[in-house]
């Protein structure tokens, strides 16, 4: 499949090169002209613009910031749009943006696709991501093989919107789930008691989760180094109590772990990884 991709950063640069792998035929693009150099070495062709790396190709896909980028990126591919093109968008944006981007692109005969994926940089290198769509039958069909080739569990949730529905509801469990971990871990130590017992203990028992598996040891390895960075998770909460703000709805403890997540960006530790909130807790409690 001839498939255009856009936005070269911490997941989209594997997230790409695995589709090179899958044996596709892909044409890149990104800001930073540097971001494309492993692409091309490994095959890709790269594009001047969206507009440009959407020309004669089946498939686009981005992943970049944030909405606003969203819109404009899918501005752009539609000027150079051919009928028949899906464009698909596996950034973490609103739902009500997601559902917008949809309406514009049909009235341009572009059939989109909202596909947010969990998983972070481990996966996106793995090609194990969770990937989770929004959109129609036919352009979650089309999508399908590229999604294969970057993920493991994918899941068509509903229409337009429904896949950073999906999304958003992952940054709650996982968001909650980092800083629960991050809590239990400053209770131990304040107790006088080793960490890592504890973990062990816990991974035993109803407590056990991927995130106290995973980012659990990381946090015991004191390694911060971003796999996804604190301020983008600080991002999907704003995403979350935007949204449920619209609906009236109640969500205290993602209201809270919002708040730790701004706190982060907000003491500069922005562009560590979101388990750093560890730190933030010791800062807090006296545990420096």
């Amino acid at each position: 499949m001839k498939i255009a991709f856009i936005g070269l950063g911490i997941m989209g640069r594997p997230m790409a090169l695995n589709l090179v792998k899958g044996g596709h035929a892909i044409t890149v693009w990104a800001r930073r002209a540097e971001s494309m150099q492993t692409l091309l070495e490994a095959g890709a062709q790269g594009a001047s613009s969206p507009a440009e790396v959407s020309r004669g190709n089946e498939l686009v896909i981005s992943m970049v910031a944030d909405a606003p980028d969203v819109a404009e990126v899918m501005r752009c591919v539609a000027q150079g749009a051919a009928p028949g093109l899906v464009a698909v968008d596996m950034s973490t944006i609103a739902p009500a943006a997601a559902r917008q981007i949809g309406i514009d692109l049909a009235a341009a005969g572009v059939d989109f696709i909202d596909a947010p994926v969990s998983g972070g940089e481990v996966g996106a290198i793995a090609g194990t991501l969770s990937i989770m769509a929004g959109g129609s039958d036919t352009g979650f069909a089309k999508a399908l093989p590229a999604f294969e080739c970057m993920g493991k569990n994918i899941v068509h949730v509903g229409a337009s919107g429904a896949g950073q529905v999906a999304k958003a509801a992952n940054q709650i469990v996982t968001g909650m789930g980092v800083l629960a971990v991050a809590e239990a871990f400053a209770f131990a130590a304040k107790n006088g008691v080793d960490r890592s017992k504890v973990r062990e203990a816990l991974l035993g028992g109803f407590a056990y989760s991927k995130i106290l598996e995973n980012h659990g040891q990381r946090m015991l390895d004191r390694n911060f180094k971003p796999g996804f960075k604190s301020w983008m998770h600080e991002k999907d909460l704003n995403i979350v109590m935007q949204t449920a703000h619209e609906l009236g709805l109640c969500l205290p403890g993602s209201a809270a772990t919002a708040q730790m997540f701004n706190a982060m960006v907000g003491s500069g530790m922005g562009e560590e990884d979101s388990i750093a909130v560890l730190k933030l807790l010791e800062k807090l409690s006296g545990q420096e």
